[in-house]
């Protein structure tokens, strides 16, 4: 934002150099970028923070500089030589989306002669950085780095009818822009038409068909309020930035915009002539109340470390035309319309510190730091990370949302149910996930494209379930932490991961993977801990693959809840001793039937199990040659230990045996030779 001091002047007297000027500013947070002299001016470039749309004008420039100097601060004075015509005869205005335009007025100038602007009007627009076009287009880009409002100026003539129409646009509709772009509109974004089509894209350029030109002789002069989100992402979509835009984007004063409109008016006439027509035409379907909020003075003091007194603390308010009313401990303050940014007491307290000033809050020469135990729930999840780091998983971070189409292929509810933000705000991804897995597979998909393979990644978040309708407890989702693994790999590999995770955390538990039928996985299986389901795990299924274009790959993918593994930790941790005896190991490969699972073989094995058996480990799967159709050979190895001396390979023999019988009576199996 230049400001011209000259031009400054008109409002505020501050008997301060361009230096100190600029000092002052970067005192309130309003740091200065370059100062240029030019004759007897100077332009201060001064960087004004996206909360601060108040500040992209000369009049909020003044009033932070009188809030700090305590001079006055001067308004212009707003007169206008208005014709016996009256406003309604010639113009109409219809809001049709009162949620993207708040307000709309509208004025009508006549017997305005276009052509060059003023020797005063030119220099002051040129000074800033604007281009002289002519006499009124200057007139509104005056009034727009004055006022902070932009105002737009239509060929009255060109106006079908005079009515204004403030609508999204159709489908298929188009618009050349006042720059000569041509403009394909969607019907998302907000548009002025006449009863014919698109005259200007609100808050963002007026159409080429509609501008001033040398034959204009009437005004119909636009200021209104429009949606700032709207704005922003019409301007983006179209590739169309404008000054107007950049302000409508950070919030116009709504209360203002009849007053600007005024003054706007009134330096159009001044510029180029005519008359304005009586009376505006102002639609403002919902009006706003002004907000009110409490500053506790204990609470400001606390927060900067320092007694600022009561009387001091009324005057920087007043100074900022928040209307305080001071009680014994608080201060009840209205919040000025031009200050959207205001909403918590914690913003009233930012206030009083930058004008009171940040120099006089003391400092002290050491920093003071308690150290605290480490939380354990932090503690858990680096150990977490520390132990899937070690097993070649690499921990990603991703975005909260996920796209509608990969919501879906992870619920089998309605989509409709899922949380999301308003499309408006967040065209695509915008539906808070319900699990990660999605979003960590789009991650390994840009591995893969990368060919950054074998990829490994988890990542611990959080995920948003909307709550039952019959929950009438909160309307809050249901919000549970989640560790998710996804990798390139095959499943036998992130089971043993899984498995050794839980065994981290608990020496004990006991996990046994159970099939399951998962929305989004060909094969799952529900992870059991000590009887507890705590997550589940899968290879993805065919849709999944498809969305994600995986060709030739088959991810395997899991997803734990936190809190359960939180809740295996123990207070204390069990050492036992180094074995004193060797163990044995025997290999078996049996042939069951291709739908037996690998629990079902596992239970049979510990049935008839002797306590010496130490440890049971899936080996393989093998069908082919030798096995017959329908059937599988699956390997597993069991390792044996007897605690009070060395087993015997006959002692063994016979613990094998027993084993292999229950196997053949439990899951038909039959031992594999060859």
């Amino acid at each position: 934002m230049k400001i011209s001091l000259n031009w400054l002047s008109d409002y505020i007297e501050t008997g301060l150099t361009s230096d100190q000027i600029a000092d002052v500013l970067s005192d309130l947070g309003l740091p200065c970028e370059g100062i240029e002299h030019l004759g007897d001016d100077a332009i201060i470039d001064v960087e004004v923070t996206s909360n601060r749309g108040d500040c992209l004008s000369l009049l909020g420039i003044a009033r932070e500089l009188a809030a700090a100097t305590g001079k006055k601060l001067k308004m212009p004075k707003v007169e206008l030589d208005e014709s016996d015509k009256d406003v309604t005869e010639f113009a109409g205005v219809e809001i049709a989306e009162p949620e993207l335009c708040g307000r709309y007025t509208a004025r009508i100038i006549e017997g305005v002669k276009i052509g060059p602007s003023p020797d005063w009007l030119r220099n002051r627009i040129e000074a800033v950085g604007l281009r002289s076009v002519n006499n009124v287009v200057d007139a509104t880009n005056y009034a727009m780095m004055e006022t902070g409002q932009p105002p737009h100026a239509f060929d009255y003539e060109r106006i079908v009818d005079g009515k204004i129409i403030v609508r999204k646009a159709i489908a298929g509709e188009r618009i050349v822009s006042i720059d000569g772009t041509t403009c394909e509109l969607d019907t998302n974004m907000l548009i002025i038409a006449d009863t014919r089509g698109a005259v200007a894209i609100a808050g963002v350029m007026g159409g080429l068909d509609t501008e001033v030109s040398e034959a204009t002789t009437t005004i119909l002069l636009e200021d209104a309020y429009f949606d700032p989100v709207s704005v922003r992402t019409t301007s983006r979509k179209l590739g169309l930035p404008s000054e107007a835009a950049y302000r409508f984007e950070r919030i116009v004063d709504i209360e203002m915009v009849d007053w600007a409109s005024k003054r706007t008016a009134q330096l159009i006439t001044q510029a180029a002539g005519g008359k304005v027509a009586k009376g505006v035409v102002d639609i403002y379907p919902k009006k706003q109340t002004q907000k009110e909020l409490t500053l506790r003075l204990w609470r400001l003091s606390k927060m900067l470390g320092i007694e600022i007194p009561s009387e001091e603390v009324v005057r920087i308010l007043s100074a900022l035309s928040f209307h305080p009313q001071a009680s014994q401990d608080t201060v009840v303050c209205s919040v000025p319309s031009w200050r959207s940014d205001i909403y918590r007491e914690v913003d009233l307290i930012e206030e009083v510190a930058r004008v009171y000033g940040y120099n006089k809050i003391p400092t002290e020469q050491q920093i003071k730091i308690e150290v605290v135990p480490v939380d354990a729930r932090q503690k858990l999840a680096e150990s977490i990370g520390t132990y899937l780091n070690g097993c070649g998983f690499y921990e990603t971070i991703s975005v909260g949302f996920v796209d509608g189409s990969v919501a879906e292929l992870f619920t089998d509810r309605d989509i409709r149910e899922h949380l999301a933000v308003n499309d408006v705000s967040r065209k695509s991804a915008n539906m808070l996930r319900q699990t990660l897995i999605g979003s960590l597979l789009g991650v390994l998909k840009t591995n893969i494209n990368a060919k950054n393979s074998p990829c490994r990644i988890f990542e611990i978040a959080d995920t948003f379930v909307p709550r039952p309708q019959r929950d009438k407890e909160s309307n809050l989702p249901i919000e549970k932490n989640k560790v998710a693994l996804v990798c390139d790999s095959n499943f036998r590999d992130l089971r043993g991961v899984i498995e050794g995770l839980i065994k981290s955390v608990d020496r004990d538990a006991q996990t046994v993977f159970t099939p399951a039928g998962l929305v989004w996985a060909q094969t799952g299986a529900q992870v059991v801990v000590n009887g507890e389901v705590i997550g589940t795990a899968g290879i993805v299924s065919k849709a999944v693959k498809q969305k994600f274009d995986f060709k030739e790959l088959s991810p395997a993918a899991a997803e734990l809840e936190f809190e359960r593994l939180f809740a295996l930790q123990r207070g204390t941790v069990k050492v036992k001793a180094i074995p004193r005896f060797p163990a044995i190991q025997r290999d078996l490969s049996i042939v069951v039937n291709d739908k037996k699972s690998w629990a079902d073989i596992i239970d049979a094995v510990k049935q008839k199990a002797s306590p010496e058996l130490e440890n049971i480990q899936f080996v393989g799967i093998y069908r082919g040659e030798g096995v017959p159709s329908g059937k599988k050979s699956v390997t597993l190895s069991v390792r044996f230990r007897d605690e009070d001396g060395t087993l015997t390979h006959e002692t063994v023999d016979h613990f094998q045996a027993d084993i292999v019988e229950n196997l053949k009576s439990l899951v038909g199996a039959k031992l594999r030779t060859v």
